[in-house]
């Protein structure tokens, strides 16, 4: 199986969708000449010509709307915003427009579209370009939301948002643009809505997405063994609709859960989570659940403070360990 880097699996799947349909179409900002901001576009423009790889001003709430009135004309549009930071501009047409068009028109319109792009701390980017916003999406019916912890995932996820038929919330890890790892040839797809447990354990349950669950992935085994515990690594991939059996098997089975994620504590989608594995799994927990997130502060220009404010591993070994009453 070939190894390809995130962007590269991006790419690919946007390449061979757009090839497999010529309704599929890219908009956004630098998508074209510039072969796209963090190159996840590279070479498309000379593939498919510039009415398929179109270039945007800076202007979120106009081409994010451009993109919703042609998926509701027949087309499939994939909206690249440079980062989701910027997509708070467009946050009016997602919720207002692409979210509620299909039950308010009942069922006459639909908006097969894409808003991708990246999202999260990207490295010494400041307070304004590295915040998590899933919960923000997750919060409204209509929108399905999804984030790739790896390159496979990014590939077969991706493929499956542009052949969906309602509008997808696909965001992308800065930071993992030049992670690689092994992609499947061809037609690799994963379903919306199914999570994947990434590594199993008995001891505890540690749920995380995207950058997170990266990280948990290369630093797991010394986890384990600085712990003593048997860690099962669980990424929903879906966080709307989410894949609600697979964290409850994995609960009972482990019988603790730690939740890692890249983001506020106050209405984190993590807190989603542990509302519903307490409402579900009550009786099959030996511990409350525990959440590591960003701290309560606007991110710092500082890579060591930014480090300090991330979910770290300190901070996740001191949650292990709490779980597992092991202090």
């Amino acid at each position: 199986m070939p190894e390809l880097l995130f962007r590269e699996a991006l790419n690919q799947a946007m390449t061979e969708e757009m090839e497999r349909d010529e309704k599929v179409f890219l908009i956004g900002e630098e998508v074209a000449e510039y072969d796209g901001a963090y190159k996840v576009s590279e070479g498309m423009l000379a593939r498919f010509g510039e009415k398929r790889v179109i270039d945007t001003p800076i202007a979120e709430l106009g081409f994010v709307n451009i993109g919703i009135g042609a998926a509701m004309g027949g087309l499939r549009p994939i909206v690249e915003v440079m980062t989701f930071n910027f997509a708070i501009l467009a946050l009016d047409a997602m919720v207002n427009t692409a979210a509620k068009a299909r039950y308010m028109s009942g069922g006459q319109l639909t908006v097969p579209m894409v808003l991708r792009g990246a999202g999260g701390a990207g490295g010494a980017l400041a307070a304004q370009h590295s915040q998590a916003l899933e919960s923000q999406y997750t919060h409204f019916p209509g929108l399905k939301v999804m984030m790739p912890a790896t390159p496979a995932d990014a590939k077969g996820m991706l493929k499956t948002a542009i052949r969906d038929p309602d509008p997808v919330v696909f965001i992308e890890s800065e930071v993992l643009y030049r992670m690689k790892g092994e992609v499947p040839e061809g037609e690799h797809l994963i379903p919306m809505g199914k999570g994947e447990i990434k590594r199993s354990g008995k001891d505890v349950t540690v749920i995380a997405w995207s950058r997170q669950m990266w990280n948990l992935l290369h630093m797991v085994d010394d986890l384990c063994e600085e712990t003593g515990l048997d860690i099962e690594l669980v990424d929903p991939r879906t966080l709307r609709p989410l894949d609600e059996e697979l964290l409850f098997d994995s609960v009972r089975r482990t019988h603790r859960v730690v939740i890692v994620e890249e983001g506020h504590r106050m209405n984190g989608f993590g807190a989603e989570i542990s509302d519903r594995i307490q409402q579900h799994c009550f009786d099959q927990l030996d511990a409350p659940v525990t959440r590591v997130t960003n701290l309560d502060v606007p991110m710092p220009y500082s890579p060591p403070l930014e480090e300090k404010v991330l979910p770290n591993r300190q901070r996740i070994v001191e949650a292990l360990r709490a779980v597992a009453y092991l202090d």
